[in-house]
């Protein structure tokens, strides 16, 4: 396929993507404003990704685990706004209610946006799918075996900060998901500009700073520390939904917002452009 016709696909998706955020946003009944989404589009077979069950676990997904002829990963970051972000900084130590209805608020979009999109793609006459396990995650390694931000990295969409968020172009303050699919298009390259200030030149802590649990530092992140205040969240906000499961059996006992949002509210790389 020739560039110029693998750029018109690409905008068509991401066009249609969008669009749908538009609508969804201004139906009766959502809190949530979302910014501009960018997109990416990975090689599901670049080494990258194919590492993923090295670099994550031996337990992640492959794109050809979901769709056996998965040829693309479409992955799409949709920012906040400063609004939310505001409210999650004045709040104090624990996240702002407001930042809890939107964490869920957009896992639910995600969820109906994917499926559109499947269906777009199909009218298109492509395959696609999404993974089970990108809604779950192990409470015995914290980490889940889909990971939306690796993913994403593959697709060009940022790079890795010292917050352990992945920094776009637009700032790493919203959220991320991924579609696999045999999308017969160029892929996307991960980026060689460095977006984290501190790993570009040592000018930047803030968000280390900002984590009121000492998760952060220059040479580690304590996810167990972060999944601690999460969890202190959580048992807070139980009125918002819990959309983001663990992989065991006890899944359904654990209800609530598992949300903190502290290292991406406050930080010059949370709107970034």
């Amino acid at each position: 396929m020739n560039k110029e016709t693998s750029d018109a696909i690409k905008k068509k998706i991401t066009l249609e993507i969008a669009d749908y955020i538009e609508k969804y946003m201004n139906k009766p009944g959502i809190t949530t404003k979302w910014g501009k989404p960018l997109m990416g589009f990975a090689d599901a077979s670049s080494p990258y990704i194919l590492a993923l069950k090295e670099v994550v676990g031996p337990g992640h997904q492959t794109p050809a685990d979901i769709l056996e002829d998965a040829s693309i990963v479409i992955a799409y970051y949709v920012p906040f706004t400063t609004e939310l972000a505001e409210t999650n900084v004045e709040y104090g130590r624990l996240a702002s209610p407001e930042w809890a209805l939107a964490y869920e608020e957009t896992n639910t979009m995600f969820g109906h946006l994917n499926s559109h999109l499947i269906e777009f793609l199909e009218n298109m006459g492509y395959r696609a799918a999404v993974s089970k396990e990108a809604t779950k995650f192990s409470r015995e390694t914290l980490k889940s075996n889909w990971s939306h931000r690796h993913l994403a990295y593959a697709a060009g969409l940022g790079t890795f900060g010292l917050n352990n968020m992945l920094i776009t172009k637009s700032g790493c303050c919203g959220r991320y998901s991924t579609v696999a699919t045999n999308l017969d298009v160029i892929p996307d390259s991960p980026l060689k500009e460095e977006l984290c200030l501190y790993k570009k030149d040592g000018s930047c802590k803030v968000c280390m700073e900002n984590c009121p649990v000492a998760a952060l530092s220059t040479s580690e992140y304590d996810r167990r520390q972060c999944y601690s205040l999460l969890r202190e969240n959580a048992q807070i906000y139980t009125e918002f939904g819990s959309s983001y499961q663990d992989d065991t059996e006890e899944s359904n006992a654990i209800n609530g917002s598992q949300v903190c949002g502290k290292c991406v509210t406050a930080s010059p790389c949370a709107f970034w452009q």
